[in-house]
């Protein structure tokens, strides 16, 4: 109804715009109801309010997503009103949840009190100083009065800031918008990028999902649980990446199977990766949240400062009368200026923010395919690509430290100005002609410090708000745009890597009799053998430690153990060899788990699907139905399925036992691989400082910091002249009668002087902005070249995460942080000494007193520093497991929704953000335990000089204010020197972590000499000899002193069972593992090669190649080396065109765009593209480790043909065997046992040896006659 009427008045609303507003617009109408006089404006103004206003202002009315479980409190996005909605205001209220009204009016209370007890200083020295000119005549208040006021006043002071600041104000912002990101996150709704067409239907509310999803090497298109939750269906189907036909179960109680048909690429111009999301994702929670938390202080801005300087004129008047009015008008003129500036910063923030977004990109997809970068050996043009990206960056950040320099002269010129014009104006005989005297000087300057101080808080928070409000538009942005991504395509399922249970039951109660049952149909009972820690083995990020038929199989179980009636597998039985898919096929498939359950499976192998498959539907690569019904019908119509049946039934025969995939890496005892993040102890350590300092000064460090440490001793004593020349000029109207001092001479003389020092502050701070830009760049160059030179075992070890981390949080830190830090800090250690220093010339018996002061507040500082460090530090450590979940979430959105686990990841996530709450709440609540102590440290030393200068040493007024205007500003800098210390070494924190990775164990760097002969290397000719090899120095040997020749232009097959060796002698010629021995390629000692050398001219086809996002370009050549045309024949040489001849439509094509890690491909396409990437190389020696274990038959004789016909006559052939039919017909075959070689020789050779192994193998054939016939041995 309300709908209705709000309809009919918008309406009603419209119609007299068109007849009464718009002719206003125009010359030649008028209004046509103007008759009607003042009536018609306020017909026009009520519809205006009642049909647009209310409507656009009312909040939406809340439709929960879960009916039968409404939230008490609905996401403010959910009935955000329309204009909220449209503007994203929606999120201001969540984001600043903390400050409600009532803790509001409590805060400018106590905003209010310190105002009150900032000028309660300058007041006292004022009346004090009066007491002294006038040798108490006069007087009403005792001096003591006036000492005690100077002692008490700054205590109270920061102890207002403390509550104003409220600690759980910050701690709530970081947790809500984490948690609300996250949140969003996991309600992505995708569109398929890929897949030719779309069938979504809804799944159950989340936690009780009806539908489980297995996706072992592929993506599926999916949209979200929770925005398509429904009760009354309860089945969703999304069809895979590959385009495989898909099997449908007609009963509740049988499974299906499919037939395989070529993939196909739909070209996407506008998509983009997901690996470029999960990399804003990661930016959003850390340099974004980061930048939001700073900027938490508007509430200072819109209350603190304009009270601050109401007062500080109000006592300015009081003082100097009428003048303050001219000093009032410089502040008004030059107001806007900051205001320009902030607007400037934020234009330069946007800009930087996209660099760092472009780089983090970079970095982390490096990191997402680090092993494909070192065994191609890519490093070095991965380093350069990565730093071009940091280099546009970097000329970003250039700009916003200049803009700050900006700032930081016009904060110090503005109240200089003031001062100038103030003093100017009313000591002037022309205009005031009022005589000068010590007490007014010392009390307006104190006045003016605090009023430049604010000007600077009102700079300084303008920035932060800049970068704030820059960083929470990204906010928003990602917010409104999550719902709509178009180009999000999800990874492969994801595998969590605390324990293998929970990889398993997921979120699903623990039945130890199922579980058991679910390991023994599933074929992972002899896998848990191999690892000392059973079930209770990590299993690393990604599943790094198995094997791609170990990761099928767990996947496979995970949906087997839920209790879904509708199970969805995506190929799960590619990735296996034939006997353990036999095992599946029989034991699970026909097992009592998957009674009165649907299975939808997705396959290329019918020979296996036909005995359990009751339905059949096969897609041409159109994406059309080619044929469904009963497998015995589609045969006996003759379809492709029938000839592909054939094919797949000839290719099973010849298919031996199983040998595994992957040899084992060696399994700590306990189990665990992945190491824990280690934590600091102590202060920064003095080689990270060193590092830094070191990066910073260049070549000429001494030069660096000599000019540096001088040029700014030179700034602060003239700053300090500064005051001691208008107590100068104060004194002289004491010894001459006012119109004798010529206000001109020592106006000029003050002028001069600030100039002078707001010159070399310029200068100083300038040279110090290029010495920062210097650190950051050098520092994230080492990073990332240790990165990318790191060992292999150590990238086991080692979760993507933590290595984003160091690029993101501690990268800003040292871009950001420290670089902001560095300035104020040596700035106010020369301060305090130049002002120590005068007090000392004036007043050496308070040298000593001086000396006690300052080795207390150290003291005080080491306390506070000690304990905010172990506490930062764990913030640090904390903070990494929220971005590896965030990362894991992403990585496996689809599975999560399948399982209807979006609550217990959100649970998740909440648990290990209320970890780092707990620390950052005690982080930022030990301010207050400091500013008491040190506070009244410092006020007590200014009081006992007061207490000197007044009772016993009798100085007269101008030495008096001087020194006490010393003093205060050296015990007020106090606790400013111990926060900032404290924050610099809080952030040196990064600084650390930072070294830790740029000091890890590194491969053998590149030399002159480790160069290769041009000509190297003209054949693939590869001898070894006695070589050994370990995973780590310290492991044991996993091949012992093996040796063989390969000639040019062989093809080797090697086979072997489990942990025989097989892909460590891959790594080992590779240098990818500590090795022993010699290894001659082309008659030169690889050990002596540089290592991208070696690797640049040796090509590897792993069993899952690692791809990047971009184009197809991009992926046969990341680095721009050759023409398309050679691209082109790669791709044609390798078989694409071959295997998509039939498809008319989605052909892939050098633009077509490729998903990070190649996940909207087929593993048959990936491995055509490793293939042509390999063909471009044109390697010497290719090396085949389980590469065509995974894929369809038919690709596989696309691959092996492409392989004999178009390598080269001198190319070396290895291959990794998973079929016996690949290598039959290779010209040697080596067996691997244990490390060692028991056997190597053609394969007619071996087959004669009675008792042999690769004998034993093939009698064990279903197909041995045909393998005799392939070696030639029949």
């Amino acid at each position: 109804m309300i709908r209705h009427v709000n309809c009919v008045l918008f309406a009603a609303f419209c119609v007299y715009v068109y007849r009464d507003i718009l002719p206003l617009a125009t010359f030649t109408r008028v209004p046509e109801d103007v008759h009607e006089g003042p009536r018609l404006w306020a017909k026009i103004a009520l519809l205006f309010i009642s049909g647009v206003a209310i409507p656009l202002f009312t909040p939406r009315q809340y439709i929960p997503v879960d009916p039968l479980n409404p939230m008490e409190v609905p996401n403010p996005e959910q009935t955000a009103s329309i204009f909220s909605f449209t503007f994203y205001f929606f999120l201001d209220r969540i984001i600043f949840l903390a400050y409600r009204e009532s803790q509001l009016k409590e805060d400018e209370l106590y905003i209010g009190f310190r105002v009150v007890a900032n000028f309660s200083s300058p007041i006292a020295m004022n009346r004090l100083l009066q007491y002294i000119e006038t040798e108490a005549e006069g007087a009403v208040v005792r001096p003591w009065v006036w000492i005690i006021l100077i002692f008490l006043g700054p205590d109270p002071s920061d102890g207002s800031v403390m509550f104003s600041f409220n600690t759980r104000t910050l701690v709530r912002t970081e947790a809500i918008i984490t948690q609300l990101v996250f949140a969003h996150s996991l309600r992505i709704r995708m569109k398929a990028e890929t897949s030719a067409g779309t069938v979504s239907g809804s799944s159950t509310p989340a936690g009780e999902a009806s539908t489980a999803v297995a996706v072992p090497g592929e993506a599926s298109d999916a949209e979200s649980a929770s925005d398509t939750a429904t009760p009354e269906n309860s089945e969703s189907v999304a069809p895979s990446e590959d385009d495989s036909a898909t099997a449908q179960a007609s009963t509740a109680s049988i499974k299906s199977a499919a037939t395989k048909e070529p993939a196909k690429l739909v070209k996407d111009d506008d998509k983009k990766s997901e690996g470029s999301l999960v990399g804003k994702i990661n930016n959003l929670v850390t340099t974004d949240l980061g930048n939001i938390v700073d900027s938490r202080d508007f509430l200072v801005l819109l209350i603190y400062v304009p009270l601050q300087l109401s007062v500080g004129i109000w006592f300015l008047h009081s003082l100097l009368g009428e003048a303050v009015w001219v000093g009032l008008g410089s502040i008004v003129l030059l107001t806007p200026v900051p205001g320009l500036m902030a607007r400037l910063v934020q234009s330069v923030q946007k800009e930087r923010m996209k660099r760092t977004d472009e780089r983090v990109q970079s970095v982390s997809e490096a990191v997402s395919v680090l092993r494909m970068v070192k065994l191609f050996g890519w490093e070095g043009k991965m380093k350069d690509r990565i730093a071009d990206k940091r280099d546009a960056e970097l000329r970003q950040i250039r700009k916003r430290r200049i803009l700050d320099l900006i700032s930081g002269v016009i904060n110090f010129i503005i109240p200089v100005v003031t001062m100038t014009v103030t003093y100017g104006t009313y000591y002037s005989t022309l205009i005031m002609g009022k005589p000068l005297n010590a007490s007014k000087v010392f009390s307006t300057m104190t006045v003016f410090d605090i009023l430049r101080e604010s000007i600077e808080q009102i700079t300084g928070w303008l920035n932060q708000l800049a970068t704030g409000k820059v960083a929470l538009d990204r906010v928003n942005d990602f917010l409104k745009k999550s719902e709509l991504l178009d180009a999000f395509d999800e990874k492969p399922t994801p595998v969590l890597f605390p324990v293998d249970p929970d990889n398993i039951i997921f979120d699903t109660p623990f039945d130890e009799e199922r579980y058991k049952k679910v390991l023994h149909q599933c074929a992972l009972e002899p896998d848990l053998g191999l690892f000392q820690a059973g079930d209770q083995t990590e299993v690393g990020e990604k599943g790094l430690t198995l094997s791609g038929g170990q990761k099928a199989r767990l996947t496979l179980a995970r949906a087997v153990y839920s209790k879904a009636k509708i199970l969805l597998l995506d190929d799960v039985l590619a990735a296996l060899d034939v006997h353990t898919a036999q095992w599946i096929v029989e034991k699970c498939f026909g097992g009592d788990l998957i009674e009165d359950r649907t299975v939808i499976l997705v396959t290329h192998n019918v020979a296996l699907a036909r005995p359990i498959a009751h339905f059949v539907v096969t897609f041409g690569s159109d994406g059309k139905v080619e044929s469904q019904g009963s497998m015995s019908e589609i045969v006996k119509r003759g379809s492709k399925l029938a000839v592909q049946l054939r094919e797949d039934q000839k290719a099973l025969e010849k298919t031996q036992q199983e040998i595994d995939t992957e040899d084992p890496v060696a399994k700590p005892s306990d189990g665990k691989l992945i190491l824990a993040e280690e934590i600091q102890e102590g202060h920064v350590s003095a080689s990270a400082l060193k590092m830094y300092l070191l990066a910073m000064a260049g070549q000429y460090p001494f030069f660096f910091f000599a000019f540096f440490w001088g040029g700014l001793l030179f700034q602060q004593v003239f700053v300090a002249l500064r005051t001691w020349m208008l107590g100068y000029w104060a004194s002289q109207y004491d010894q001459l009668p006012a119109d004798e001092v010529d206000v001109v001479y020592y106006l000029s003389i003050f002028v001069t002087i600030v100039s002078i020092s707001t010159g070399v502050m310029t200068v100083v701070f300038t040279f110090l902005i290029f010495g920062q830009l210097r650190a950051s760049k050098v520092i994230h160059k080492n990073l990332i070249a240790s990165v990318l030179s790191a060992p292999l075992r150590w990238l086991d070890v080692t979760p993507a995460s933590r290595i984003i981390a160091r690029v993101t949080n501690d990268v800003r830190a040292v871009d950001d942080s420290l670089a902001n830090l560095c300035w104020p800090l040596a700035a106010i250690i020369v301060a305090m000494l130049v002002r120590f220093g005068a007090v000392i010339i004036y007043t050496p018996v308070f040298f000593f007193p001086g000396m006690l002061v300052g080795a207390l507040g150290a003291w005080i500082g080491q306390i506070y520093i000690a304990g905010q460090l172990g506490v930062k530090r764990l913030m640090s450590n904390t903070r990494a497991p929220v971005l590896a979940h965030f990362g894991a979430a992403i990585a496996g959105l689809v599975s999560i929704r399948a399982f209807g686990a979006e609550s217990k990841f959100s649970t998740e996530s909440l648990r290990r953000i209320d970890r780092y709450t707990r620390a950052a709440r005690s982080f930022y609540n030990l301010n207050r335990w400091v500013s008491v102590r040190v506070d009244l440290l410092g006020s007590g030393f200014s009081a006992m000089l007061a207490i000197y200068l007044v009772y016993i040493k009798h100085t007269g007024a101008g030495d008096s204010g001087f020194l006490i205007n010393m003093a205060v500003s050296f015990t007020s800098m106090l606790l400013w020197v111990v926060r900032i210390l404290n924050e610099f070494e809080v952030q040196g924190n990064s600084l650390e972590r930072i070294q830790g990775y740029i000091d890890i164990e590194h491969e053998k760097p590149a030399t002159e000499t480790g160069k290769p002969p041009a000509y190297w290397p003209a054949s693939g000719e590869l001898r070894v000899e006695n070589l050994s090899a370990r995973y780590s120095e310290d492991g044991p040997k996993v091949l012992h002193e093996v040796s063989f020749h390969i000639k040019a232009g062989e093809r080797v097959g090697i086979v072997g069972r489990t942990g025989s060796g097989k892909s460590s002698l891959t790594l080992s010629l590779l240098r990818c593992i500590p090795t022993e021995g010699s290894v001659l390629y082309d008659g030169v000692e690889t050990s002596e090669l540089n290592l991208d050398a070696l690797r640049s001219s040796i090509t590897i086809i792993p069993q899952v190649p690692e791809l990047l996002s971009g184009s197809l370009r991009a992926n046969l050549d990341p680095f721009g080396q050759y023409e398309d045309a050679e691209l082109n024949y790669a791709l044609r040489a390798a078989g694409l065109f071959a295997l998509q001849s039939e498809m008319d439509e989605g052909r892939i094509t050098l633009d077509s765009s490729i998903s990070t890690g190649g996940s909207n491909l087929s593993v048959g396409q990936r491995q055509i593209f490793a293939l042509a990437r390999a063909i471009v190389r044109k390697s010497k020696i290719l090396i085949l480790d389980e590469a065509t274990s995974a894929i369809d038959y038919k690709t596989d004789s696309i691959i092996q043909n492409s392989l004999r016909q178009e390598l080269q006559g001198d190319v070396s052939l290895i291959t990794v065997a998973h079929r016996l039919q690949t290598i039959m017909d290779a010209d040697k075959i080596m067996v691997l046992d244990a490390g060692h070689i028991v056997e190597f020789a053609s394969p007619k050779e071996l087959l004669q040896i009675e008792g042999g192994k690769l004998r034993a193998l093939v009698d064990e054939s279903g197909d041995r006659e045909a393998l005799l016939a392939m070696a030639g041995a029949n």
